[in-house]
């Protein structure tokens, strides 16, 4: 009896996992998009942001399952995406035509920026050289998402700076641009108590979860510390699932597993914070 109810309880939990409405914000290209976009559809992702070498990108297309938001990334080391080193653009610069951009996101071809690559390129998300893009960013009510954090190993770029990765150095292009929407992805971590300073002060500010959700990289232990950090910090209608490419079964497990959400507070890191931040207004 005990073997029938444990049984039970795995399958309804799964079912539960699985009929979550999931917005991804944050996933990059794969070898076999069909089969990456088919999990994630298994997985109750109804909507994906997408950001990885424009060529490849052009293979991911909204269906009846899934609507594809697609990004821009910018600053490419050497041209290239950081771990796969596929060209970022045709042309293999490292920042694309600045008119082709605004041309992009007039014709809803490119619908947010990022991910930036700053970090990698060894700059600051501050710097001027990425102003021309939150500019356009900002004009068009489109959202910016920037990597922070650390890496992994073999990706490539030259120039990597971990010191870039703090999310304090999005201070000065927030007050460049004040009405700038913009997103930090994976929490900044480990940068955790910078992370929460500028998110207290500046109401314009996301966080999506993918990496600090992938128990992989971090542990149950350190995500459970890092999530009890964020909602103590009052920021729970700011905070937005992704995945990274990573195994997004996984990635739903923890959350399912945290103990210190309710049901609403998962409503609004599954979907509803992000449906609330990727809104354009015109």
């Amino acid at each position: 009896m005990q073997k029938v109810t444990l049984l039970m309880g795995s399958i309804l939990f799964f079912v539960g996992a699985n009929a979550q409405k999931i917005f991804d914000v944050h996933i990059h290209g794969d070898k076999d998009p069909s089969k990456q976009l088919a999990e994630l559809v298994s997985n109750g992702v109804y909507k994906a942001a997408i950001s990885t070498s424009w060529d490849l990108q052009t293979n991911y297309k909204t269906t009846a399952d899934l609507i594809v938001l697609q990004g821009l990334l910018l600053a490419c080391p050497e041209g290239k995406v950081p771990y796969s080193l596929q060209y970022c653009f045709p042309d293999q610069k490292e920042f694309p035509d600045i008119n082709w951009v605004e041309q992009g996101i007039k014709e809803n071809k490119i619908q947010f920026i990022g991910e930036v690559l700053s970090q990698y390129y060894g700059i600051s998300p501050s710097d001027e050289k990425l102003f021309p893009y939150y500019a356009l960013a900002e004009k068009y009510n489109i959202p910016v998402g920037i990597h922070t954090g650390l890496a992994g190993p073999n990706h490539g770029s030259p120039n990597f700076k971990v010191s870039m990765g703090n999310p304090l150095l999005i201070e000065n292009l927030l007050q460049r641009f004040p009405n700038l929407k913009v997103w930090i992805m994976h929490s900044g971590a480990p940068f955790m108590e910078d992370l929460i300073a500028i998110m207290k002060y500046y109401p314009n500010v996301y966080a999506d979860i993918s990496v600090i959700n992938n128990p992989y990289i971090f542990s149950k232990k350190e995500f459970k510390a890092i999530m009890t950090m964020l909602l103590e910090a009052g920021l729970e209608n700011r905070l937005m699932f992704g995945s990274d490419n990573g195994d997004i079964k996984s990635a739903i497990e923890n959350i399912e597993e945290l103990g210190i959400l309710n049901e609403l507070q998962k409503r609004k890191i599954y979907y509803e914070n992000a449906e609330l931040f990727f809104t354009r207004q015109n």
